[in-house]
């Protein structure tokens, strides 16, 4: 049993069958309101040792807390209002004086990131254990009632788009633990800074939703291949993506041409954060001239259709295997 089975076997029977839970299988919940907006909320938890380092400036680790829960509101369509959250500190933490200066840090990253992006906290609990230190905030935005953009919202003959490149991330992730070394300071320092301080696109959601170009889109957390899987499963559809489409910064195509083995973390990696979306063929157009007008790159790198499963075509059409296709915690 992984953790979809464990969701959908143990934790679903608990919604009661409420619609505004979408089944367990979304970005967020909503909460219908009275004045014309749902609320959105989402809750997201990062774990010492799985999610941030135990190195990683306390900083950092403040401000991907709130950046990796907005970019679930973003993949609704949501515009941030407010958040709680859980703070539960290790006894390595606790030991001696050096918890406090560490604790000052990750309040200066949530800091920063309210600021950034707008949002206040409400409230959350403080507690201490034997295990890692561990973060969970309960997010909430806002969006038009019935509106919100959704994954089982994908219909066949729409394209699939991403934000942003992929596999950056992973790789900087893979810096940290020092799997991968020899790159440029620059490109060493754009590939770390992609993994601690993901960049969460609530501009971009808002407006696919906001001008009607987009019914159906998810963040991108547990990797493409793995991600477009569920989207296509929530809608029913099939979906192909097009290996030689998938947007790669310049430091990912240099990494993967002087070291093929990580040649598959564009497509299953995890750690990108960005928005994966469909939207008919009609909008191409004005898709790419609002990538140009919000300054995110926008690419389109497959299409669905009637059908089950996900494929991973190369440019010739022919069906390319991977090794991993997601991310999973068990």
């Amino acid at each position: 049993m992984d953790e979809f089975d464990l969701i959908a076997e143990k934790f679903l029977p608990l919604t009661d069958g409420r619609h505004e839970a979408f089944g367990l299988k979304d970005d967020g919940a909503l909460v219908p309101r009275s004045n014309g907006e749902d609320l959105v909320t989402s809750l997201d938890s990062l774990i010492e040792g799985v999610h941030f380092l135990a190195a990683d400036p306390p900083e950092t680790i403040g401000e991907k807390l709130l950046r990796v829960n907005l970019s679930d509101l973003a993949a609704m369509g949501a515009r941030p209002e407010a958040y709680l959250l859980a703070v539960s500190l290790g006894q390595d933490r606790l030991k001696g004086s050096g918890y406090l200066p560490w604790m000052d840090g990750i309040v200066a990253g949530l800091r920063s990131a309210q600021l950034c992006f707008g949002l206040s906290l409400l409230g959350g609990d403080t507690t201490a254990g034997p295990g890692p230190t561990s973060f969970s905030v309960t997010i909430f935005g806002r969006v038009p009632k019935g509106r919100a953009l959704r994954r089982d919202h994908a219909d066949a003959g729409d394209d699939l788009y991403v934000s942003g490149s992929l596999g950056d991330g992973a790789l900087g992730l893979a810096i940290l633990q020092d799997r991968l070394s020899g790159l440029t300071p620059r490109d060493t320092a754009t590939l770390v800074r992609a993994y601690r301080l993901p960049e969460p696109r609530l501009e971009l959601g808002q407006a696919l939703l906001g001008r009607d170009f987009s019914r159906a889109a998810m963040d991108l957390s547990d990797g493409l291949m793995g991600d477009v899987a569920h989207l296509a499963r929530a809608s029913g559809i099939k979906a192909e993506i097009f290996a030689d489409q998938v947007p790669l910064s310049d430091p990912v195509r240099s990494v993967l041409t002087r070291q093929p083995e990580f040649a598959d973390f564009p497509f299953g990696a995890g750690d990108d954060y960005e928005l994966l979306f469909a939207a008919g063929p009609d909008k191409r157009e004005k898709i790419a001239d609002l990538s140009v007008e919000l300054g995110v790159k926008v690419c389109r790198v497959g299409r669905l259709m009637a059908g089950q499963g996900v494929r991973l075509l190369d440019a010739g059409g022919r069906e390319k295997a991977i090794q991993s296709a997601s991310w999973r915690h068990f």
